[in-house]
């Protein structure tokens, strides 16, 4: 289990002080893909840096399986980070290097012999569906080739924990989402705890467990991701949520709602029964379905009449249908 408990971190420049993080404290579960997610900014490389400290943070602690992370010696700690895998946007290989020997190098360093090392180095690759490129460079492969050598490269350490750190920013959607899947199969298989650090509400929607959103440093709300998608408190979430904001915001006139649907009612006519309900037309604004660990999820931002009593009549209707989440965006407006 990771324990990250009153975590703060500020930097400091000849110009200014830049608080990255401010108390932040949450834990993640044996076994559990976990997800920190924020706009840019809100300090989520920082933090994932503090997790393996690679950057000290100025006060608070980090637990790993119970063991305070700050309180072990310099040779300790290198011992623990072993168990720590890491991968990045940039992917992070030895350009220089053919595919086998980017993922030999963590197990040569500790002193597995050549020939034992490229032998386990092709069984990773099997893994990760790259064996026949064994002997190529990083610069002869895709983004998402690439991608996959580094978690090849990170199973060679064994690790028990997983930190992606924007691992997907650089890939096309059809390349995330099969990256995505293969950190899925890893977690499942290995028993691998996972972090995800990213600022796509996609990424945590489709292989995260639970989820804490950042913003400015301070961690402001944490949740599991449907109930994150179905209840989101935070200005935060809702703004990477909704992902319109600022679309309504500028809308003038009645009340804007959301409704969020679940997996069984994605297709009922609810903007359709409304309708007819109250002889009155209604505005769709955005709509779109989503994928949540597997089930479908849907959600439809609608701008409501213009007065406020039949609006309100309107959203009691619809709050009568148990099977979905109805929001007034007051504060968006």
């Amino acid at each position: 289990m990771i324990k990250v408990s009153n975590l703060s971190k500020t930097f400091n420049t000849s110009n200014s002080i830049t608080e990255a993080l401010h108390d932040v404290s949450f834990e993640v579960n044996k076994g559990e893909i976990y997800g920190v997610i924020g706009l840019s900014g809100a300090g989520k490389s920082t933090l994932v840096r503090c997790i393996n400290l690679l950057e000290k943070p100025d006060s608070g602690k980090v637990y790993i399986d119970g063991e305070d992370l700050l309180s072990l010696d310099e040779k300790q700690l290198r011992e623990k980070r072993r168990k720590i895998g890491m991968i990045f946007q940039s992917f992070n290989l030895l350009m220089q290097d053919k595919v086998i020997d980017n993922v030999c190098f963590p197990m040569e360093i500790i002193g597995i012999k050549k020939n034992e090392a490229r032998s386990k180095a092709l069984q990773y690759l099997k893994i990760v569906g790259l064996e026949d490129k064994a002997d190529v460079y990083p610069n002869q492969l895709s983004g998402g080739q690439r991608q996959r050598v580094a978690i090849a490269r990170v199973l060679a350490s064994k690790p028990e924990i997983l930190l992606c750190d924007e691992a997907t920013s650089a890939l096309d959607p059809e390349t995330t989402k099969s990256i995505l899947e293969l950190i899925k199969d890893i977690n499942k298989k290995y028993s691998i705890t996972v972090i995800v650090i990213t600022h796509e509400m996609s990424v945590i929607q489709e292989i995260c467990n639970r989820c804490a959103v950042l913003e400015n440093g301070r961690l402001v709300e944490e949740n599991s991701v449907e109930e994150l998608f179905r209840h989101p408190k935070s200005n935060a979430a809702k703004r990477l949520i909704f992902n319109s904001d600022n679309k309504v915001k500028n809308i003038e006139g009645g009340k804007i709602i959301r409704i969020a649907f679940e997996e069984t009612n994605t297709t009922e006519p609810v903007i359709a029964n409304l309708i007819l309900e109250f002889k009155v037309p209604v505005s769709i604004l955005e709509s779109n379905i989503s994928s949540i660990s597997g089930s479908s999820k849907g959600q439809m931002m609608v701008q409501l009449p213009d007065d406020e009593s039949l609006a309100n009549k309107m959203i009691e209707y619809l709050r009568s249908n148990e099977s979905i989440v109805v929001e007034e965006l007051s504060n968006y407006e």
